[in-house]
C-alpha cells in the first residue's frame, strides 16, 4: 500500500484509539470563536511549527474549524519521511476536536492533493471537501478553497513548483537555525522566508495575481468573500466588492483567520499570544532536520 493511503488509514483508525490526556495548562483560558480557519500547516516536513500549532488548537475553541489545504505535505513525505511526534500529536488533536463537537472539514490542497480521492468520505469525524459555502453570523457568503487551481505555476509547470518547493524548504531550514539562535537570546520568532518574499519584487506580483484572480471567481459564484492559503501571505482586504481573506500558515507566518460570534472577521497572530520560549522549535527538533 502506498504512504498516502497509509496515512489515511492511520488518520481514520487514529480516532477509536486511546484519547488524548486533557490539557494541562489552565493558567491560559481558551479563546471563543465561532469559526477558524488554518491551512498550509506542511505536516511532514521540518519546517513545520507543530509545538507551536498545538498552543494554538490547545488554546482556541470554535464550532467550525476548516482545514483549507496543505495540512499534510505528501510531496516532502514522498522523497523523505518525517513524522516526529508532535506532528502526530496535532492528528490527535484535530481528532479529538471532532470527537468533543467541534465540526472539522478538510478542504486538501496540492501537497496533499492525494486526499482528493477521498472527496466526500469523512475519516475520523472530519470531512473531506472539495470546497465549501460558508454563511458568516451576519450573513456574507464565504467561498473556501485551497487556492492552488489558481497559481498558474501548479496548473501548467508542475516540475518548477516541485524546484521552487525544495528552494523553499532549504529557506525554511536557514530560518530554523536562524531562530533558534534567536530563542537562546530571548527574541521572538521571526520569519526570515516571508521577510524575503516582502522585497522580491516578482514575488509582490505573483501575490497580487493570486489574490486576483480568486476574488474574480467568488464573485462569479455570487459569494461575498473567499477564504484561502496556498500562498502562505495572510491577509484580509476588499478587492473590488469582493471581501479576499487567506489565513496564512504555519511554518512562516503562525496565523489564523477567526470569526467571531457576531460574524467579525480577523486574523489571528498566534506569535503575539504565546511565551517567546515557546515560539520555536527547540534546537534538538531543528538540528533533526
Amino acid at each position: 500500500m502506498q504512504r498516502d493511503d497509509a496515512f489515511l488509514r492511520a488518520w481514520r483508525d487514529t480516532a477509536t484509539g486511546t484519547p488524548e490526556p486533557e490539557d494541562e495548562d489552565r493558567q491560559r483560558p481558551p479563546l471563543q470563536f465561532r469559526t477558524l480557519w488554518i491551512s498550509d500547516l506542511h505536516l511532514g516536513t521540518p519546517g513545520c511549527q507543530a509545538r507551536a500549532l498545538l498552543d494554538f488548537l490547545k488554546h482556541t475553541e470554535c464550532e467550525t474549524l476548516f482545514l483549507v489545504g496543505d495540512i499534510i505535505d505528501g510531496w516532502q513525505l514522498k522523497r523523505h519521511w518525517y513524522w516526529p511526534q508532535a506532528h502526530n500529536d496535532v492528528i490527535q488533536k484535530l481528532l479529538r476536536k471532532a470527537r468533543k463537537g467541534t465540526r472539522v472539514i478538510f478542504i486538501p490542497g496540492n501537497h496533499d492533493e492525494f486526499a482528493r480521492k477521498y472527496l466526500n468520505h469523512n475519516f475520523g469525524g472530519i470531512d473531506v471537501a472539495d470546497e465549501w459555502i460558508h454563511e458568516t453570523a451576519d450573513g456574507r457568503k464565504l467561498w473556501i478553497i485551497h487556492g492552488d487551481l489558481f497559481d498558474g505555476v501548479i496548473q501548467c509547470a508542475k516540475w518548477l513548483a516541485y524546484v521552487g518547493d525544495s528552494l523553499y524548504e532549504f529557506t525554511l531550514k536557514l530560518n530554523r537555525h536562524l531562530n533558534s539562535l534567536r530563542a537562546r537570546m530571548g527574541l521572538p520568532y521571526w520569519s526570515l522566508s516571508k521577510y524575503l518574499k516582502g522585497k522580491v519584487k516578482r514575488a509582490v506580483s505573483y501575490v497580487g495575481d493570486f489574490e486576483n484572480a480568486v476574488a474574480r471567481e467568488a464573485r462569479k459564484r455570487g459569494a461575498q468573500g473567499v477564504v484561502c492559503g496556498h500562498i502562505h501571505h495572510a491577509e484580509m482586504r476588499d478587492i473590488d466588492g469582493i471581501l479576499y481573506c487567506n489565513d496564512g500558515d504555519w511554518v512562516e507566518s503562525l496565523t489564523a483567520l477567526a470569526e467571531y460570534a457576531d460574524g467579525t472577521l480577523e486574523i489571528i497572530d498566534w506569535a503575539e499570544h504565546m511565551p517567546v520560549p515557546s515560539k520555536v522549535m527547540p534546537a534538538r527538533e531543528a538540528i533533526a532536520s
